[in-house]
């Protein structure tokens, strides 16, 4: 799937270079370029790209002057990657995906794993209006698990398919379950606040699946049956090989909250185990025992 994804995107960045530079093409020269039909190339541009203030004049499209030449290389990039693989993105409307080209709001996700949620209509507005505060830099208010929050929002993050908002409260970088949260309000008069440079850097040096100051070091059994998965996909982006052999390959890696790993393990039963922390394991195996218990 993601191969397919990659090949859009590359043929969705190519049509906006050539737009950007002035260039006028037909969808049938453009079709024989990337070996594709007509019909996929108008679908590019009518419904792919438009967003972009394209003018059609008989058989060529062309970019309206007022727009040329302004997009630069990392805004072709990011929007096309982001037309390209939409579905990792709630259900957004045509004004908003052009804010996203308009004023770089790619800046405000980071995607995690593959997968993705659906942002419940109620809450599509506030998803928008939290991107918006997140590029504009202006703090946000909800509630959030019976308590009411002001923070800082720094991130959108989707991570293993659930989204989740990186922001600064009191002083400390926080996650929130997007869908959990509650009464939400953002003001775009408000003050703008500045990110903190140590947040900043936390976000980009993290390499957990979570942001947390604190880290559990937890070591896997995983029987090789798994090990093309484990070690193909950044689904454990830390780990570090302590032992291969025949049957199974051993690995450490660093988690900031037992769900983090519990439901990993959870899912790979029964080719994965927990060797350490011990409780770890523990408060698995009577979460399994629970299971039966029901059944």
């Amino acid at each position: 799937m993601k191969k397919s994804h990659d090949t859009l995107a590359h043929r969705l960045a190519f049509i906006l270079t050539k737009l950007n530079s002035g260039e006028r093409f037909s969808a049938v020269e453009l079709a024989e370029e990337f070996n594709v039909s007509s019909r996929t190339i108008q679908r590019d541009i009518n419904e792919r790209l438009c967003y972009i203030p394209i003018e059609k004049n008989g058989d060529y499209y062309s970019m309206q002057s007022y727009v040329l030449g302004k997009l630069s290389f990392e805004d072709i990039k990011n929007f096309a990657t982001l037309s390209g693989v939409k579905s990792l993105y709630p259900t957004l409307t045509n004004e908003f995906i052009t804010d996203i080209l308009n004023v770089k709001l790619s800046k405000a996700y980071l995607v995690k794993n593959q997968g993705f949620e659906d942002v419940s209509p109620s809450q599509k507005d506030w998803f928008e209006q939290l991107s918006a505060a997140i590029v504009t830099q202006r703090p946000v208010t909800f509630s959030y698990a019976d308590k009411q929050r002001e923070v800082y929002p720094y991130k959108l993050i989707n991570n293993s398919g659930v989204w989740y908002l990186l922001a600064d409260e009191k002083g400390k970088l926080k996650n929130f379950t997007f869908s959990k949260i509650k009464e939400f309000t953002y003001k775009d008069n408000t003050e703008c606040f500045t990110p903190k440079k140590e947040f900043l850097e936390q976000i980009a040096q993290n390499s957990t699946n979570w942001f947390s100051n604190e880290n559990i070091e937890v070591t896997l059994q995983i029987n090789n049956e798994a090990k093309e998965y484990f070690l193909r996909k950044e689904i454990l982006p830390n780990k570090k090989i302590l032992e291969q052999n025949e049957q199974y390959f051993t690995i450490a890696t660093n988690v900031s909250y037992n769900d983090e790993i519990l439901r990993l393990v959870k899912y790979w039963i029964p080719y994965i185990k927990i060797v350490s922390p011990t409780y770890l394991q523990e408060k698995l195996n009577a979460t399994l025992r629970g299971y039966l218990c029901l059944g």
